[in-house]
């Protein structure tokens, strides 16, 4: 089974994670919590609908506001995603998708390719779901693509909801993610031979 734990600690947060990337098809999960609401709620539909298990623990400065423990857990995830690919032999590499949640429809395309890159277009009309920070979206998304080195590509095609919106987003990355991850040969899918 791939899977990886990684711990990092700052002096804004203290993070333990643990991954595995499950069998294409199953069902994942998420346990443990960030100490905010909505995003434990977004990482629960990443995890399943990605087909990962994720074990969270952390600790982080929310006196101050959210920013430093979503960004720190995208680090950690994508840590974690990056150790449990291993060398990526044989993965499927590119996966997309359009993903609706009610009115919202957003795209997510991605290349697992060792490049890390993110292009990021979403507007959101609130500056708060619960208590997360609307525009802390994209610094996980950014977190996360830096760290386990993908090419992901994320746009809100449109919506009225950003509950919808954030969500779609989310759950098209986690799919994504766990469709690219699906070991389909033993050749690497690449021209040049590695990734």
């Amino acid at each position: 089974m791939r899977s990886a734990v990684i711990k990092r600690k700052t002096k804004e947060t203290d993070i333990e994670l643990s991954l595995k990337i499950l069998e294409y098809g199953k069902k994942g999960c998420f346990t443990g919590t960030s100490g905010i609401g909505f995003f434990d709620h977004m990482l629960t539909s990443f995890a399943s609908h990605g087909g990962f298990e994720i074990n969270l623990k952390c600790a982080g400065d929310l006196n101050v506001d959210g920013h430093h423990t979503v960004e720190d857990v995208g680090i950690v995830l994508g840590m974690a995603l990056k150790e449990a690919a291993g060398d990526m032999k044989g993965i499927k590499r590119f996966s997309d998708i359009l993903m609706p949640m009610d009115e919202a429809l957003v795209m997510c395309a991605l290349d697992y390719s060792g490049r890390a890159f993110l292009f990021f277009d979403s507007t959101f009309t609130s500056p708060m779901i619960g208590d997360y920070d609307t525009q802390l979206t994209v610094e996980f998304m950014r977190a996360l693509s830096t760290n386990a080195a993908i090419t992901l590509h994320l746009k809100a095609l449109y919506g009225a909801n950003d509950h919808h919106i954030t969500e779609a987003l989310y759950k098209a990355a986690g799919k994504c993610i766990g469709d690219a991850l699906r070991v389909i040969s033993d050749e690497v899918m690449s021209t040049k031979g590695v990734l």
